[in-house]
């Protein structure tokens, strides 16, 4: 019987065109630590596609770095221009298929789901967020901007909000239940 796995790394993603924000945690049992937190600049780059490139660049290398068990997004949130939601969705949606494109689930959770996960509140301001994250996790580094704890914060939902680390009733049965089920699959 194989050992049951008893710690997932968890990415967190704050989409967006100007500054994407990302936080990393790790899970282990039911204890979570910090990992790593940040924001990549994208308000230089004036090119809209050369900004899409630039976000699954990034995020593919944040799961190389890393190798997440999860990827946790924040889906975009409809304001009063559609512009900024359709840029915010490709955003998202350059983001999800980094993961996809290394076989990483994904889990999408609205902003007021992560500010009440977090918080308990899910009109909580960023700064609500950001320090209720600072307690959570002990975070004793300064950060510059806000959307580092969002993307920390979705990252924190899915633990709270997430599947159990263990899977009592996962079939998946590892490396050698995929070759056996996949003998075509497999060179030789």
């Amino acid at each position: 019987m194989e050992a049951q796995k008893t710690e997932r790394i968890i990415l967190g993603i704050d989409p967006g065109t100007t500054i994407m924000g990302y936080g990393l945690i790790l899970q282990r049992e039911k204890q979570i630590e910090f990992l790593s937190m940040g924001v990549i600049k994208l308000d230089k780059i004036k090119d809209s596609a050369l900004k899409l490139k630039k976000i699954f660049e990034s995020t593919l290398s944040l799961i190389d770095e890393y190798h997440p068990d999860f990827l946790s997004i924040e889906a975009p949130f409809y304001g009063k221009n559609v512009q900024s939601m359709l840029k915010l969705g490709r955003a998202q949606g350059v983001a999800i298929a980094a993961a996809l494109f290394r076989t990483i689930p994904i889990h999408e959770y609205s902003p007021k789901e992560i500010k009440q996960s977090i918080t308990g509140n899910g009109n909580a301001s960023k700064e609500q967020v950001a320090a209720m994250l600072v307690r959570l996790l002990k975070i004793k580094d300064e950060f510059e901007y806000l959307d580092a704890t969002d993307g920390l914060a979705a990252a924190v939902c899915h633990y709270f909000k997430g599947d159990s680390i263990i899977d009592s009733k996962s079939t998946s049965g590892g490396w050698k239940a995929f070759i056996s089920q996949n003998p075509n699959r497999i060179k030789k």
